[in-house]
């Protein structure tokens, strides 16, 4: 962002615009490290304001010409960057701003596949429906939303889109059998580059891949995979090529068991670590995440993945790394990004401040219906403890609403339906149980009326 290469601006009033926009990036990664309280959203909607504000100025400025890219722009994109995670943050997760840090995260994801030319379609499931929500966002955007954002994040979205488009086109040539192997064949590339990135490298689990990839290898006639009528299926050579990738790269990992040259070995441990960590959010995101953490990864992995030279890295002799090398970090970058990507989609509708609620009462929903689905339970008293929870937290309210601080954070519909849904499926097992109970009192006395009728 602040390199050289990255020209100021010429213009006078452009420069006067871009301290503005410093100084509110300046504020805005203060407030994403201020972890004492919540964010609120008056404080992030004063913050997009003010950007906005300075957005329109530079479009007057900037009127009928266009003088390429400066540092002005590099920073009005991490403003925007920031923005947007803080909208995720706050809950406001249907609106345009939230979906600008996506559309990074996707283009990305999309450059990386297409570089590589090693993906699936079930990769592209994902991206295609995202893509599609944040279409169907920007399309019902609030009349009164400046119109600039709205209209940068739609040209992104439909840049994505004819990115995506040509990658889907690639899949649906294949014809059966190949989808399924090609599919197969991607798992077991992503699953070796994940062993080989492994603390401890351990060479049967590659080896057990490697054996795979000769099984997939021994179904195909005279080099070629057929289809039952015995023809050679559509997209035979791209699947071939996959296969003979494939094969070299598990030879390749064999070789080099994880070792990697000392002058990327900082590069490697540092992209290994962004991975881990993302990981590990991956499985807490609920409890440990605050969206505006992923700012700070996004950076990370910008810097690293825009630091090659030709689609590869240089040692400080200005060497290229090795094809292991590249390979290697190439898959630990894309897989943060994938990462990153997951995480967001999976921002809850609901404020920072109201998550801890939201989270306890999904995770009530979760134990009733299992006990619904395990049959119920045999006694109403067996409730007792869901039900003081769940009278618990509606007790929190205040009129209805839940105040955390003297605010009422975003997200408050989200949470109610939640709660509402957790009481109904309480009221439904209750419910069961009484029935059940009646109708065993009744054969019990049924019963003793036999009995006695007997005597």
């Amino acid at each position: 962002m602040d390199t050289p290469a990255i020209p100021l601006p010429r213009d006078d009033r452009e420069r006067e615009i871009l301290v503005k926009l410093e100084a509110m990036r300046d504020r805005l990664l203060l407030l994403k490290r201020d972890r004492t309280k919540y964010i609120r959203s008056q404080d992030v909607l004063q913050l997009y304001d003010e950007t906005i504000e300075q957005v329109r100025l530079l479009r007057e400025v900037r009127a009928g010409r266009n003088d390429g890219e400066n540092r002005l722009d590099r920073v009005l994109d991490s403003c925007f960057q920031l923005l947007s995670l803080f909208f995720m943050t706050i809950g406001r997760t249907s609106e345009a701003p939230a979906a600008y840090s996506l559309t990074s995260t996707i283009r990305r994801l999309l450059d990386h596949l297409t570089e590589a030319n090693l993906f699936s379609a079930k990769d592209l499931e994902s991206i295609t429906h995202t893509l599609d929500r944040m279409s169907s966002i920007v399309h019902n955007a609030d009349s009164s939303e400046p119109p600039y954002l709205a209209e940068l994040v739609s040209r992104r979205v439909e840049q994505c889109k004819e990115s995506l488009k040509k990658l889907q086109d690639k899949v649906e040539k294949l014809e059966a059998p190949l989808p399924a192997i090609h599919e197969k064949l991607i798992s077991i590339l992503r699953s070796m580059s994940l062993a080989n990135t492994k603390p401890r490298f351990s060479p049967t689990e590659v080896q057990k891949f490697k054996t795979q990839l000769k099984e997939i290898d021994e179904k195909r006639v005279d080099g070629h995979f057929v289809n039952d009528e015995g023809n050679v299926p559509a997209g035979d050579d791209e699947v071939s090529d996959l296969l003979s990738r494939c094969l070299i790269w598990a030879d390749i990992v064999l070789e080099r068991k994880g070792a990697i040259p000392d002058e990327f070995k900082p590069m490697y441990s540092t992209l290994v670590g962004i991975r881990n960590d993302l990981e590990k959010l991956s499985i807490t995101q609920a409890w440990s995440l605050r969206e505006t953490d992923l700012y700070d990864f996004q950076r990370q992995l910008d810097k690293f993945d825009e630091a090659r030279v030709d689609g590869n890295w240089v040692d400080e002799d200005g060497k290229p790394a090795e094809l292991y090398v590249q390979r290697t970090c190439l898959y630990l970058i894309r897989r943060s990004y994938g990462l990153v990507y997951s995480l967001m989609i999976s921002s809850e509708p609901v404020s920072e401040a109201l998550l801890p609620v939201y989270n306890q009462l999904l995770t009530l929903k979760r134990c009733l219906l299992e006990v619904q689905e395990s049959g119920g339970i045999s006694s109403p008293r067996e409730l007792y403890p869901y039900s003081m929870k769940l009278n618990s937290i509606d007790n929190m309210r205040v009129d209805g609403k839940f105040m955390v601080g003297g605010d009422i954070p975003e997200g408050q519909g989200n949470v109610t339906e939640l709660l509402a849904e957790c009481f109904e499926l309480n009221y439904e097992l209750r419910l069961a149980a009484e029935e059940k109970q009646a109708a065993e009192e009744r054969s019990v006395g049924d019963d003793g009326k036999a009995d006695n009728a007997k005597e």
